[in-house]
């Protein structure tokens, strides 16, 4: 696991995870969280060879999905544009994007994925959780399939 791209990440992005599995240490007598991963598999196209594959930190803080921009490339996914983040300390930096199918859980769904450092650990954020209707149970924090996609 690459927690030291990810801590610094998440120190720029000023992203907040919703966790289980491994237990951080106690912050001033809070209770300690863990992390979410699910394996997700991101393609150009739905039916590409190409892919690329890993196990990717639950992220409900962030919006978009994230991973390694140089992996990102090798399974055919290209730059389609540049968004503007703004980091943790108020300044804004720019990061490619580009479009891709992503897949977990037995769901399928496409959404924006960000071409971050290459040593970044790759991030599942919100919009995708959502589109194919799971959400992190706040109780047990691990993932929980809605009975339906809400449209209100």
């Amino acid at each position: 696991m690459r927690l030291g791209g990810f801590e610094r990440l998440s120190a720029l992005l000023h992203v907040q995870t919703n966790t289980r599995m491994k237990p951080l240490p106690p912050d001033n007598g809070n209770p300690a969280m863990g992390l979410t991963h699910v394996t997700v598999t991101l393609r150009p196209l739905p039916k590409s060879k190409k892919k690329y594959h890993e196990v990717f930190l639950v992220d409900t803080g962030a919006t978009d999905c994230m991973a390694p921009g140089k992996s990102l490339k090798k399974a055919g996914i290209r730059p389609l544009g540049k968004m503007a983040y703004e980091l943790a300390n108020g300044t804004t930096v720019e990061y490619p994007f580009g479009l891709a199918v992503i897949e977990f859980m037995g769901e399928i769904s496409s959404g924006r994925i960000i071409f971050g450092p290459d040593d970044v650990e790759p991030l599942l954020g919100g919009t995708a959780l959502e589109s194919v209707g799971i959400i992190v149970d706040p109780a047990s924090q691990r993932l929980k399939r809605l009975p339906a996609i809400p449209l209100k």
